[in-house]
């Protein structure tokens, strides 16, 4: 990447009328310092105005409060601000690019320096191929594993492509929720360890949204989970957890019945345990109570 060490900054920058609008808000002192931090970073990044960690990695929110040294809400505060005002673009993929980045920085000149950068890589790889050699299996070795450099240079290259790498991050925090710093490094980590098969890491996302389990911590558990099984591609893993869904499903045999809720009555409620009555018994008690009556009434 090519270094620049200034950009530029009109002296009429304060009578922009959005500046103005931006100076009459509450945060308007951090807001303009964050403004002149991204047009900073861009001159850093010297890719027409873009602004991002790698070609393939954009910035997220969070890692831009800490290079800025601000809170993440201020930040997306100024974010939100700058966007609203047309300042900045924030594309599909997150990657943040300055409007009309011409205004703010020699183009010519950094076009310069982006040459300067690409004739100074060209001369040291020829300048690596002119090296002598002491004899010719040397020769084959050099240039064979000159190659070999290159296929994995390439494989890098596509591993980290739009269609897998980007899109981990973009598609979580679409899916689910923000990603921090360290959660972001540890989603390519596991990109990763899946040999760059993002669509194994989108099916963990999409797993967890359907699960409502919108956490980082679940997707994690699920990537361990298929990664200490050995689960290398995606069909491995649906059929995972096809059988695992398959073991889980309650067994129902014949229709189903609705259970009866049954009340715990004491012994004489049961017919069964009523004793039988004693008619001569019943006749004797009756005429004690009426011997009894007689008396109390005499």
């Amino acid at each position: 990447m090519a270094e620049v060490k200034w950009i530029k900054l009109s002296v009429n920058m304060f009578e922009d009328e959005k500046i103005r609008l931006i100076e009459s808000l509450p945060e308007a002192d951090t807001i303009l310092i964050l403004w002149i931090k991204l047009l900073a970073q861009a001159g850093k990044t010297n890719a027409s105005g873009y602004i991002y960690l790698s070609e393939h990695i954009p910035y997220t929110d969070e890692m831009l409060a800490t290079i800025f040294n601000r809170s993440i809400g201020t930040v997306r505060l100024a974010l939100k601000t700058f966007e609203q005002f047309g300042m900045i673009e924030i594309n599909d993929d997150h990657f943040i690019s300055i409007t009309n980045w011409e205004k703010h920085q020699n183009l010519d000149g950094l076009e310069k320096i982006r040459e300067q950068n690409r004739i100074r890589k060209q001369r040291e790889r020829e300048k690596k191929k002119s090296l002598p050699v002491p004899d010719e299996s040397h020769v084959t070795v050099t240039y064979g594993h000159a190659i070999e450099v290159e296929e994995e240079e390439e494989k890098e290259k596509e591993k980290y492509s739009t269609t897998t790498t980007e899109n981990v991050v973009v598609y979580f925090e679409k899916s689910l929720c923000r990603l921090s710093l360290n959660q972001t490094e540890k989603l390519y980590a596991w990109l990763d360890d899946f040999n760059g098969q993002a669509e194994i890491i989108h099916e963990a996302i999409n797993i967890a949204d359907n699960r409502n389990k919108r956490t980082y911590g679940f997707v994690e558990f699920l990537l361990k989970e298929w990664f200490n099984n050995k689960l290398e591609s995606l069909d491995r893993v649906k059929a995972y957890e096809q059988e695992k869904f398959n073991k889980q499903k309650p067994v129902r045999s014949g229709t189903y019945k609705k259970t009866i809720r049954q009340e715990i009555v004491p012994d004489y409620m049961d017919q069964e345990h009523v004793p039988v009555a004693n008619p001569s018994e019943d006749a004797a008690k009756k005429q004690s109570i009426m011997d009894k009556l007689n008396q109390f009434r005499k």
